[in-house]
Parts: C-alpha cells; structure tokens; sequence
C-alpha cells in the first residue's frame, strides 16, 4: 500500500472518502453521467441500479433495528448518504451503508442520496473495514475480526495499524489476541457470557485444557473480571512424570473412543483420559485444578 493511502487511513474514514477534493467540474461531468477520474459526488441513485458489497465484513443485521430505520426514514429521509463507486453498465456498487441501503428497501423509497468516488478493489475493503469499525454497537469479538482483516487485507503491523486507527498499540494488540480463544470461549465472548475484562484474564493461561476449565467456572458462578485474575493465579499445570506412558496410552486408543473424550473434555472443560483394554474395560480419569473446580465439575455432571 502506497504511503499516500496509508496516510488517508490514518485520517479515518471521512479521509478516505474525501481522499480527492470535488470541483465543479467533476460534480457536472457525474450529473451527466460520465465516468470520474478523480473526486466523489453526492447524488441521488436508484434503489434498483445498487449492488451490494462483495467485501462487506458485517454480515448479519437486526430485524427490529433495520425496521426502526425504516420507520424514521420514512419520515425524515436518508440522513447519512451511503457510499458507493460507479461500475459498468451505469450500474453502482456499495461500500458503506448497507444498512441504510436495506431500510430505504424495506421504507419503500425508490432511490438513496449516495456519495460517489471511483475505488479499487483494495479500497473498497479499506472503507467497508473501517466503516464497520466505527459503529458504536460491536462486541469486542467483532473488533478483533475487523482490526485483524483490516490488518491483514490492507498489509500492516499492529503498530502501523494502531497509528492508522489512532489507537495505542497495547488495545489493538489486545483485541486481536481474542483470536487465539477457543470458539467456545470466543462464542460466550459474542454472547455476551463473559466481557473484555474476563477474556485478557483467560488469555494468561496457555494450557487449553486449564482454559477451557477456567471459562466454564467463570460462566457458571458469574465471577468478576478480578475473581477470574485470582482463578487464573490458582491454575498452576505441571508436567506429570508418567506423560509419556499417558501418551502412549492414547495412541492405541480406538478412533471412536478418542472422539468421545474430546467431547468430554469439551463438555467438561477440563482435562479427561479414557483408558481402555482390549477387553473393552477401563476407566475415565477426569482432572481437576483446585477445590472450586472440583465443585463445579460435580455440579456439571449431576445435572446433565
């Protein structure tokens, strides 16, 4: 990315859409149709002449929250126009405002006031990403996506991206660890199980098994983004002595009976072996870290 585009991003994403300045002469040449070679415009587009964005990072949208929209754009009109690019076919593409786009739909207006620029590709994702970043309504799970697609799609560092996105380091850094949770941990975190707090407070234990087990604790019993500090604190894994023999137990066990100990221990949250002999026999080994987690496995399993 030139270091003309990455000092746009810099500036947000009314610099990027305002990236050329509109003269009078551009803004006639777009009444009349013919293609820009520079600058942006606000016009009135047909509903039926706008194409979605193939590059939009948000893909679901409330249905009461659309409808709201669509009740008050009745009334006052768009308010904010959308963004969109002219391509062939005197047809037009969206880049921001989906939204906005859906509920004049579903308002039953014809056409949409739309801010028109000419935009590659690359700077189509830019201003969807970073469009979607601004929203007030996004879970910290969808800021870590959007930073991390952001980072990836517009070939930057963390540093570089926290300069663009006027961020320190440290919060960019931290969203984009979420990542590393487990999709059941990232599931609760979208959920709204469990907030930010309690997540950066998972994220100090490496052991997935001790992970795993700290977040079902923390969900079962409510515990403060504090209380889980001190949980974290008390889950110290040591290496077994008989790890190796435990490793060579499991390899021999059947395909089947591996699956069902992976559920177990995804259910469970925690650590659990099955060993088995040939005869069909043997046991279930289910570990626990501390007498709180011992309580909530016992609570677990009596009322399934």
């Amino acid at each position: 990315m030139s270091d003309k585009k990455k000092s746009v991003l810099g500036r947000g994403l009314s610099a990027l859409l305002e990236a050329n300045d509109t003269t009078t002469e551009i803004r006639e040449k777009q009444l009349t149709g013919n293609v820009m070679n520079q600058g942006s415009v606000i016009i009135n587009v047909p509903l039926e002449q706008i194409e979605v964005n193939p590059f939009q990072p948000r893909t679901t949208f409330e249905e009461e929250s659309l409808n709201e929209l669509a009740d008050s754009i009745r009334i006052h009109g768009v308010i904010q126009p959308i963004t969109a690019r002219k391509i062939e076919n005197n047809k037009y593409q969206l880049i921001a405002g989906e939204r906005r786009l859906r509920a004049s739909k579903l308002a039953g207006k014809k056409e949409i006031p739309a801010f028109i620029r000419l935009a590659s590709d690359q700077e189509s994702i830019e201003i969807a990403l970073i469009e979607n970043i601004q929203r007030e309504d996004l879970n910290p799970l969808e800021i870590a996506i959007n930073y991390k697609r952001l980072q990836d799609e517009c070939d930057l560092t963390q540093e570089e991206l926290a300069e663009r996105l006027g961020k320190n380091r440290s919060t960019v850094t931290n969203f984009i660890r979420l990542l590393k949770l487990p999709p059941d941990i990232q599931a609760g975190l979208r959920d709204d199980k469990i907030t930010m707090g309690h997540a950066k407070a998972l994220l100090s234990l490496d052991n997935i098994v001790a992970l795993l087990s700290a977040y079902k604790e923390t969900v079962s019993k409510g515990l403060s983004v504090r209380q889980v500090e001190e949980l974290v604190r008390s889950y110290e894994v040591k290496p077994k002595k008989n790890q190796a023999s435990a490793s060579n137990n499991q390899a021999d066990l059947p395909f089947t009976v591996k699956k069902m100990q992976d559920q177990l221990t995804s259910t469970l949250g925690t650590k659990v072996q099955i060993a088995r002999a040939k005869d069909g026999k043997g046991e279930i080994v289910i570990k626990f870290y501390n007498d709180s987690d011992l309580e909530r496995l016992v609570e677990t399993i009596t009322e399934a």
